[in-house]
């Protein structure tokens, strides 16, 4: 379907190399809209830019280093002379290890990809949001910040403390012109799942038997969600969590 308030507005996406990310970034690509994406491999993504050249830029960026990030950010806001939608999508996996399995070093990973990088990109984009008097933020949650079994114990942790930032960022600047809310994902066919799928897919069956719907969800699946939450049709939904996830948390 397509939504004519989408055409020629400005988005910036992370994570738009596979799976959410780039199903994402297509289904923006037919709306019209123009986006710059952003991520640390950027191999697959490159054969939407031979096909849409002036429609979409790629910047290669590890969201780990904050001046990179920074950097990035800016280069894009250059590029697009604007933006309309920030989805802060891209995030790793922290192999459902609980917290005495959790190192130091894989806990500021997690942190800093997961976690900090949408702090990062938000303030980098905020200004011009603010500017410009209108913005949505969409931020890339998942059924692990509504509950335990989602994820392991860092993985859990920042994805809650990003459903509790994107709803103090809706509640500081709603009244300026900004809406903030969130996404949370169940079990949705990506590469981030790749392991789940290995072997016999012994994994992947049991998460489909425990999901009520008794599949998994494709990644346009959620894709089609977010075009929803960042159109006009979305403006009275402020700080809000919506869950994708064949109902499992209601189970």
């Amino acid at each position: 379907m397509i939504i004519p308030e989408l055409h020629h507005q400005k988005a910036i996406i992370t994570g738009v190399n596979s799976g959410i990310g780039l199903a994402q970034t297509k289904a923006l690509l037919e709306q019209g809209v123009t986006v710059a994406g952003i991520d640390l491999n950027v191999d697959h993504i490159q054969r939407l830019v031979e096909t849409h050249p002036q429609q979409l830029t790629v910047f290669q960026c590890d969201l780990r280093n904050e001046a990179a990030l920074i950097t990035t950010v800016q280069q894009a806001l250059t590029a697009l002379e604007g933006c309309d939608f920030l989805l802060n999508t891209a995030g790793v996996l922290d192999g459902y290890a609980p917290t005495l399995k959790t190192s130091s070093q894989q806990w500021d990973t997690v942190m800093a990809i997961n976690l900090k990088a949408q702090f990062l990109m938000t303030n980098a984009v905020l200004p011009t949001m603010l500017a410009q008097g209108h913005g949505v933020c969409l931020n890339m949650a998942s059924i692990a910040g509504l509950v335990a079994g989602g994820g392991g114990a860092v993985y859990t942790a920042a994805k809650h403390a990003i459903i509790g930032y994107t709803k103090q960022l809706d509640y500081d600047y709603a009244a300026q012109g900004i809406r903030a809310n969130c996404i949370a994902p169940g079990a949705i066919e990506t590469p981030m799942n790749a392991a789940d799928f290995a072997g016999t897919a012994e994994m992947a069956h049991w998460v489909a038997e425990q999901t009520p719907a008794k599949r998994w969800a494709q990644p346009e699946e959620v894709a089609a969600l977010s075009l929803f939450l960042i159109s006009p049709a979305a403006d009275y939904i402020h700080g809000s969590v919506i869950p994708i996830d064949g109902g499992w948390i209601e189970k």
